[in-house]
């Protein structure tokens, strides 16, 4: 049986990432196989572009390039990561998608949709999420969170904090593309916005998630949602 492929999206911020490591603990511990990922990263290959792509003292770096480099990345991670899982029947989380390349470089850096997306078609065979999780807090809040955690971290000598010294005139033309995007695919991505409690949105993603994973067939009986 064909696995799941299931994408979180947002803004640096927005709680994606822990949103995702608690949606990976739950679904574990209904003795589902899962596989979590992140673009760019989760290979070799992908974790040495995404320490390029994301160190703040990278400059130059012409926009097609970045999202040559964006793509590269993809193209082995599908290869390398998620096309195995999909074919064990596995769970795959990934942490940013082709949706993020086309609000960050398509629009942050004003390149167009139509070069990402076919770019996605050429690079990635198609290959779409079956569910993709696109998490909008307020705007400036999410922002302003992101940037907080990258001074934490370049405190912690990781540096990760090149897209956040962007300003709030790119990001929003990156939060108004995710806009676009949903808008675009209703079918495909489901937007949980508004500032709600951790623990609220986990539920809301928990009740998607199941519902999704018992259509497909790979979670056949009711799950005891958390409360």
């Amino acid at each position: 049986m064909r696995g799941f492929f299931l994408t979180f999206e947002g803004l640096d911020g927005s709680g994606k990432s822990t949103q995702l490591r608690r949606l990976a603990t739950h679904l574990e511990s209904l003795g589902l196989p899962v596989t979590v990922t992140r673009q760019p990263g989760g290979t070799h290959i992908g974790d040495r572009i995404r320490s390029l792509l994301l160190d703040s003292k990278t400059d130059r770096v012409a926009p097609m390039t970045e999202l040559g480099l964006m793509f590269s990345d993809r193209a082995q991670g599908i290869a390398e990561i998620i096309r195995p899982a999909l074919d064990q029947g596995r769970v795959i989380l990934c942490d940013r998608y082709t949706d993020s390349t086309e609000a960050y470089q398509g629009a942050g850096r004003q390149l167009g949709s139509d070069v990402v997306r076919r770019l996605h078609v050429d690079l990635c065979g198609g290959l779409d999420p079956d569910l993709t999780l696109l998490l909008l807090p307020d705007f400036a809040r999410s922002l302003a969170r992101a940037r907080r955690r990258n001074d934490r971290t370049a405190a912690r000598g990781k540096d990760e904090g090149r897209f956040e010294k962007e300003d709030e005139a790119f990001y929003r033309r990156v939060y108004d593309q995710y806009r676009a995007i949903a808008a675009r695919e209703p079918q495909r991505v489901t937007v949980i916005d508004g500032d709600r409690s951790i623990d609220e949105i986990h539920r809301q993603i928990l009740y998607l998630v199941e519902e999704k994973l018992r259509t497909a067939g790979l979670l056949t009986s009711r799950a005891e949602t958390v409360r």
